[in-house]
């Protein structure tokens, strides 16, 4: 009865091809929305995790003020890495960093980029690795000389294709040799470009550029198998001691880890990805009422094919069940559509977006039988009415 009932409900959608497709566009629509938002938000979500993780799994920041404001907050100083060097034994790379911006030129060429000043330590504490050429040494650190690392951005911009290895750049008045040349990371979690910087010595960045003993935040990496959460708890107790804070005051630092950034970032495009499927959804029960619409013009327009059929000696049941599965063969129909169009727009709009296509089976699943369940709900009670026809009235209509 079953397959018979489902020859009808075929036969009835293919007398009206262009009535069906219109009926089911709705749901087409909705289906394919819905899942192509979660997979491009599912895509973002791992790039914010793979950015942050570039950064280095056991990085701890620490930073001046408390977010609401820094100014008048006294900044760290040379001596405060040093302290953590020596006291903090899971500590294994401690980098004290100086920003400024400035003016890179090399011949007819410059670029404004961000100039870090920084120990050796910034590089394996930052995950950096070099392409080419090597990075300064303590020699270098204590005497200030004008040596420098550039990320991949500033290569482009200033020597296109060419190797900058032994070229001499000048970095706002200063004469600065080029001895190597960093991987690119790309862009970081909060949308910079992290090759657009020129790496350092501290004491020349200090002396030359911002003229102050100033370290605007410390970077340190805690060794393999560390309790980040101990290595912080020393790291607030040592910085409060050294900054003289009392007991009734609040820290004016941070100190985050790259687990507390990654859970911050990915939290808020899982709720925006969630946002936006939901907002999607509700053109699904657009097209769930779109359905219902044709299936109320469907048993008008059938009225004594029903009369014909229960006078035969069809049940009301059978009646029902046939207008109910031609509203689920719909919808499942439309589900079907829309996957297929989600599938296609999730690889090209996320190949422009630059983030991955992450197929999920568990939204695509979810779609189709939230999509069929619409021809259930919304099928029913059109097929209740067809099934409650009284067969002398539907015989008697025109």
């Amino acid at each position: 009865m079953i397959w018979n009932t489902l020859l009808l409900a075929l036969r009835a959608i293919r007398r009206n091809l262009l009535r069906s497709f219109l009926t089911i566009l709705g749901i087409v629509i909705g289906v394919a929305a819905v899942i192509t938002l979660v997979t491009l938000g599912n895509g973002a979500t791992r790039t914010v995790s793979d950015q942050i993780a570039s950064m280095g799994s056991n990085l701890i920041m620490v930073i001046p003020g408390q977010g609401h404001g820094s100014a008048g907050v006294s900044r760290f100083r040379m001596s405060d890495a040093q302290a953590i060097r020596n006291e903090i034994g899971a500590a294994k790379s401690v980098a004290p960093v100086s920003n400024k911006s400035a003016t890179a030129v090399y011949l007819a060429a410059n670029w404004t980029t961000t100039v870090t000043g920084s120990t050796a330590e910034y590089f394996p504490a930052g995950n950096w690795e070099l392409a080419a050429g090597r990075i300064f040494n303590d020699g270098e650190e204590r005497t200030g000389r004008a040596v420098c690392v550039l990320g991949e951005t500033l290569r482009t911009k200033l020597f296109g294709r060419q190797s900058p290895i032994g070229s001499q750049i000048r970095v706002a008045d200063i004469a600065c040799e080029v001895i190597g040349l960093l991987k690119g990371k790309g862009q970081s979690a909060f949308g910079s470009d992290q090759d657009d910087t020129i790496v350092m010595p501290l004491s020349t960045v200090q002396r030359r550029l911002t003229g102050s003993q100033d370290v605007s935040r410390l970077m340190v990496a805690a060794r393999s198998g560390a309790s980040l959460e101990a290595v912080k708890t020393q790291l607030t107790s040592l910085l409060r001691e050294r900054r003289n804070l009392a007991e009734n005051e609040d820290d004016d630092f941070r100190v985050m880890d790259t687990r507390q950034i990654a859970d911050a970032l990915t939290g808020t495009t899982k709720v925006l990805t969630m946002l936006l499927g939901a907002v999607a959804a509700v053109s699904l029960l657009v097209g769930g009422i779109g359905i219902m619409n044709i299936m109320l013009v469907s048993v008008t327009e059938r009225t004594r094919e029903i009369g014909i059929r229960l006078a035969i000696g069809a049940l009301e049941r059978e009646v029902l069940l046939q207008f109910l599965i031609e509203a689920v063969v719909l919808s499942s129909l439309g589900g079907l559509v829309g996957i297929a169009l989600a599938t296609g727009a999730s690889i090209i709009i996320a190949d422009v977006m630059a983030v991955p296509y992450m197929f999920d089976l568990q939204i695509n699943v979810l779609s189709f039988l939230f999509s069929a369940a619409m021809g259930v709900i919304f099928g029913f009670f059109p097929a209740r009415r067809a099934a409650r026809l009284d067969p002398i009235d539907a015989l008697r209509h025109e």
